[in-house]
């Protein structure tokens, strides 16, 4: 039976871990919240009380944790992975974070004896929950082949998108494209419903034709009653689209769109909205057409 030590229990990484312990696999998990590790208990993975505990019987690492700093001290800590994995470990990282500290680790592991594949997800909470999420990985090719089964019991798109750290750059894409879509939908929304139009149908219309997309799927409903439970967090989706334009900066490429839906973003977190979900971007739409906040 492979061990997986699986750090990071949240809304992705919690409905990911049990997956793998309900498809088999040894999965030994670590969250700095107790409830979060209880619960994978009661579905099939077993508790670690650390980090370490987590990792020195693993034979995979699996870590799902914030941001690039949360990733860099869980595995290059004097508690964390590196110093406690065992050599030829695999270290799969489905955190969003930079691509440069993502390249960094896996130079930091290969002088440690890990293996280490960056491979950042797509889909949300629902994506993880159903084991249907979009998973780019960036790597060497055989530890990317020898990471496939785990990705593949928790995803149902798994694609080898380049060298180490080509993962969080085509996921930085996504955040930029998921931003921007969901900008759209939101104004659309607002200008269907100024002209008495109805929003429903109109939806149902548009999301079969070329404007169709997983936005209009997945978030039109919520958006059409101002529901915006979290499912992928405002607050997250401003530290993505930070990773996106640093990342771009450093490749001296322009973002004018990107940049726009990044500041909306950021103007939602500061005033206190970053728990909503990323949705929440129709609050915005709402205001500045001079509606009165529904939600």
């Amino acid at each position: 039976m492979t061990t997986v030590g699986f750090i990071g229990l949240g809304i992705m990484g919690a409905p990911m871990a049990a997956n793998l312990a309900g498809a088999g696999y040894r999965v030994l998990g670590y969250n700095r919240s107790e409830a979060a590790v209880r619960k994978l208990a009661e579905q099939g993975g077993q508790a670690a009380g650390s980090v370490a505990e987590a990792v020195r019987e693993a034979d995979i690492v699996l870590t799902m944790l914030p941001d690039s700093p949360d990733v860099a001290e869980v595995v290059q800590g004097p508690d964390g992975v590196l110093a406690n994995a065992k050599d030829g470990t695999l270290l799969i990282d489905c955190s969003t974070i930079r691509p440069d500290v993502s390249r960094e680790l896996a130079e930091a592991g290969a002088r440690s004896g890990v293996r280490v594949v960056d491979a950042p997800v797509s889909g949300g909470e629902q994506g993880a929950i159903d084991g249907a999420l979009s998973i780019m990985v960036g790597g060497a090719e055989a530890d990317v082949e020898a990471a496939r089964p785990v990705l593949e019991t928790v995803g149902k798109t798994v694609v080898h998108v380049g060298p180490a750290g080509s993962g969080q750059t085509v996921k930085a894409a996504n955040q930029l494209i998921v931003a921007g879509t969901i900008e759209l939908v939101a104004e659309s929304i607002v200008f269907l419903e100024a002209h008495g139009v109805d929003t429903e149908a109109a939806v149902k219309v548009l999301a079969g034709g070329l404007a169709g997309n997983a936005i209009l799927d997945r978030k039109a409903a919520g958006m059409l009653n101002r529901e915006f439970t979290p499912g992928f967090r405002l607050e997250l989706h401003h530290k993505d689209l930070g990773i996106a334009q640093a990342a771009a900066r450093d490749a001296g490429v322009p973002l004018p769109l990107g940049s726009v839906v990044s500041q909306l973003v950021a103007a939602l977190v500061a005033r206190g909205d970053g728990g909503l979900d990323h949705s929440g971007l129709l609050k915005l739409a709402d205001e500045l057409s001079g509606k009165p906040n529904r939600s």
